[in-house]
């Protein structure tokens, strides 16, 4: 067996503010420096923000659009500078801004220039969950909405709104964050299309089921009556019928008794002179 070990994973869980310019790849050049810049400004004079610095934990990773803020003091910290933010870029109406948040493992790495950056799948889900909001939106995974909801001064402002399917299959479940003050309150336009693609699905199985229905009623109905009165003639004179019974026990393993009192009726009619205990095969009148 060989001696080498795996290098072990540092990992450390982190409370994770994801946040991009919406529309930033339609902008010109000059404009998207202009907003980035103004961006960088109002994260950098939130309260979270100086405050998880000074106590050097806060790592900051710049996205080209955005950025990524990995706080590991508090997990309320991420929500905080997110509705500060939120409320700083009501005096920036050019400054469309979507924010994610999750807390997740963290990987510490160094990067290309050897400067300090973070791995892991917190952050992954973090973007996910961003990308799923619109221009306002404070959007947060189901997992970490759960821990917030510990804090009775958040329960009100928390919104469950549903999950997404992404464009890798996986399944986010969403919280949206929203007060009278800050946030987006309406469903992310994600969302409301995969519930209108849904609905078209489901009416349009419901169309063909009607239609497969309809069509059998109507071949019943064109069927000849002689048939049908075959079919009638083929039960034996003086005869009774005897249908199977259903289990309506919660115990499937009643069914026994249902199929066993079938067949101890028809022993016991069979036993009665001019009377005939008859199974009928209900394919028979079709």
């Amino acid at each position: 067996m060989s001696s080498v070990q795996e290098p072990h994973l540092h990992l450390e869980v982190g409370h994770i503010l994801f946040l991009d310019i919406v529309g930033y790849s339609k902008l010109l050049s000059d404009e998207q420096k202009e907003l980035v810049q103004e961006l960088n400004q109002i994260v950098r004079e939130t309260e979270q923000f100086r405050a998880a610095e000074a106590e050097r934990k806060l790592t900051r990773l710049p996205t080209g659009d955005g950025m990524v803020l990995v706080f590991t003091n508090n997990p309320e910290a991420p929500v905080e500078c997110a509705l500060e933010i939120s409320k700083a870029l009501q005096s920036h109406p050019k400054l469309k801004v979507r924010m994610g948040i999750h807390s997740g493992p963290v990987n510490p790495v160094a990067d290309v220039n050897d400067q300090s950056n973070l791995l892991g799948a917190g952050i992954n889900v973090a973007q996910r969950v961003m990308y799923c909001g619109d221009a306002g939106h404070i959007l947060l995974s189901k997992h970490f909405a759960e821990d917030l909801e510990q804090y009775a001064h958040w329960r009100s402002h928390l919104h469950d709104i549903g999950e997404v399917t992404d464009k890798h299959g996986l399944k986010v479940p969403l919280v949206n964050l929203y007060t009278d003050q800050v946030g987006n309150s309406a469903v992310p336009a994600k969302l409301r299309r995969a519930r209108a693609a849904f609905r078209l699905k489901s009416t349009s199985v419901t169309a063909l089921l009607l239609i497969a229905v309809l069509g059998v009623a109507f071949w019943l109905l064109r069927r000849p009556q002689a048939t049908l009165m075959n079919a009638a003639a083929a039960v034996p004179y003086k005869s009774i019928a005897v249908l199977p019974f259903e289990n309506l026990s919660a115990d499937p393993e009643n069914a026994f008794f249902t199929d066993g009192m079938q067949d101890e009726i028809l022993n016991n009619l069979a036993k009665i002179a001019d009377l005939k205990g008859h199974q009928p095969d209900i394919s028979d009148a079709i």
